[in-house]
């Protein structure tokens, strides 16, 4: 009886089509409709921030040179993955991010808490030669990013998020130029980016203080990846939120 209703069904192309909508309609409405009842999808977790104007900056070069066709950052909440890269990915790492980086391509490993994990110099070298580091490596040398950042529209490019949402302040906005180019020389006065950046990293992150290059901003970006949640202090209650 049940295969004779069935035959009735595929052999009316107008019925399928009805019954298809419907069953669709039904599933996208189940999980649609619970998130009206829900202030935001995103979990509340201390520690998330804008980027720097540096760490921005390498982000930026991180796009641009196509990184993320083969690195993902997006922990998946598997055990596998879990062992291999820790804590899964929050949509909180990701809210001031435009475009975020999640996804399921990698022909490397992911990247979503690859900051602190290796020196500066381990990155320096990474870069200008992978298999350098990583002899199985299939990465293309980055050592031209070697060249100096270009960063005066570095406050414009920070008013403009703030348009859509990022919260940078007008003193970061001010400050852009000054942070940007003290996050890249350890020896500057970085009072002012911690306070407005809490854990930005500060260094010569390619050795050489007297010039910001394009390395320094994609290595300033990648170690900062996954460091600002102490997930530790991350509790169910907190993402259920």
């Amino acid at each position: 009886m049940v295969m004779i209703r069935h035959e009735v069904i595929e052999k009316n192309v107008i019925l399928l089509a009805v019954l298809t909508l419907v069953t669709v309609s039904i599933g996208g409405l189940v999980q649609i409709v619970p998130l009206f009842t829900i202030e935001t999808t995103i979990e509340r977790v201390e520690g998330v921030r804008p980027y720097s104007p540096l760490e921005l900056a390498g982000r930026n070069i991180y796009l641009r040179e196509g990184c993320y066709t083969c690195h993902s950052q997006q922990i998946r909440p598997f055990r596998d993955e879990l062992e291999r890269y820790g804590h899964y990915s929050l949509a909180a790492e990701s809210m001031y991010d435009h475009p975020f980086q999640w996804g399921s391509k990698r022909t490397g490993p992911d990247l979503a808490r690859v900051g602190g994990k290796y020196s500066n110099e381990w990155h320096y070298a990474h870069l200008v030669d992978p298999r350098s580091v990583v002899p199985e490596s299939i990465m293309p040398p980055y050592g031209f990013l070697l060249r100096p950042l270009k960063f005066d529209g570095i406050a414009d490019h920070l008013r403009a998020l703030r348009a859509i949402g990022v919260p940078y302040t007008e003193e970061m906005i001010a400050n852009a130029r000054a942070d940007l180019i003290a996050q890249a020389n350890p020896d500057a006065d970085a009072t002012g980016l911690l306070a407005r950046y809490p854990k930005a990293v500060q260094a010569a992150f390619d050795g050489n203080p007297s010039v910001v290059t394009e390395m320094d901003a994609l290595i300033a970006y990648l170690q900062m990846l996954g460091t600002l949640v102490n997930f530790a202090e991350v509790t169910p209650e907190q993402l259920r939120q």
